[in-house]
């Protein structure tokens, strides 16, 4: 009780700690948010595609005095495009169309930061550290968040029916090449605002954890929406927590305390973990 107490402590003393929770535990939550639907469509490379392919993007910006964030998204959003492109206009599989853009303009990315004149590192791209975030790129993750959730609420019948039974969909006159890359937008900005905590390395263990976890816990897409949004604010909470009391990274310590909620998950959750359904068959027997 200490350390929480302690921890409870410093949290009313820094501003810099505030901001740090109030960025991870939004980060937490449209990371599960977003990630249900990628888990869903099969789609975990491209978020790690994204958050790698974004590199050239957050270069160029720095080379020409922008907001990183501005590079990023266009980055991001030309990689799914070019994706989705390839994808559909060949005889390639999806996963062959990521491998391939996403080398290229990771390989892009490396040259130019390594020819780039900035103050900001790869490394620190790589590994961010969310208690060092800027009052713009705090508030830059809120409205993401909301714009996020937002979009997510309105369109959420649509979303759901092209993510189980596109061709239903399409009888119904949904289309779903719009969605899917209405899904892509909203994947790229929330992985431009979860580079504030995580950084490009571990971002898509945010995305994918949280949901993949609360996947096995229930069977519906609404609570598995809402377990992996709870689920990500908790890993971010935890994490911090955690950072804070043993002087830890604040990413890999959110990363893995997610990733152990998913373990937990894998062997114990009811109907679709290991455990249960071993000691029943078991009993059975």
């Amino acid at each position: 009780m200490g350390a929480i107490n302690q921890f409870i402590s410093d949290l009313i003393q820094y501003g810099f700690l505030q901001k740090a929770l109030f960025t991870s535990v939004m980060v937490g939550i449209i990371s599960g948010v977003i990630g249900s639907f990628i888990i869903l469509r099969g789609m975990s490379l491209m978020g790690d595609a994204i958050s790698h392919a974004i590199l050239p993007g957050v270069a160029a910006s720095f080379m020409l005095g922008i907001n990183y964030f501005v590079g990023a998204v266009i980055m991001g959003l030309l990689t799914s495009v070019s994706i989705t492109f390839i994808s559909q206009n060949s005889k390639l599989k999806s996963d062959t169309a990521i491998g391939i853009i996403f080398s290229a303009f990771l390989a892009l990315g490396i040259l130019m930061f390594m020819k780039a004149q900035t103050a900001i590192s790869l490394d620190s791209i790589s590994f961010r550290n969310v208690l060092i975030v800027p009052d713009f790129d705090m508030y830059l993750t809120f409205i993401i968040g909301i714009f996020v959730i937002v979009i997510i609420f309105i369109f959420y019948k649509e979303f759901l029916i092209t993510s189980f039974d596109p061709v239903i969909a399409d009888t119904y006159g949904i289309s779903t090449k719009l969605f899917h890359y209405l899904l892509m937008i909203l994947l790229t900005l929330v992985t431009v605002a979860s580079l504030q905590t995580v950084g490009v390395i571990l971002v898509v263990a945010m995305l994918i954890t949280p949901a993949a976890t609360a996947f096995l816990i229930t069977q519906k897409l609404s609570k598995m929406i809402f377990f992996a949004a709870s689920l990500g604010a908790l890993a971010a909470i935890v994490g911090l927590f955690l950072s804070n009391t043993y002087n830890l990274a604040s990413g890999p310590v959110i990363v893995l305390v997610s990733t152990i909620m998913f373990l937990i998950a894998f062997f114990f959750a009811p109907n679709k973990g290991i455990v249960w359904p071993y000691l029943s068959k078991k009993e059975n027997q």
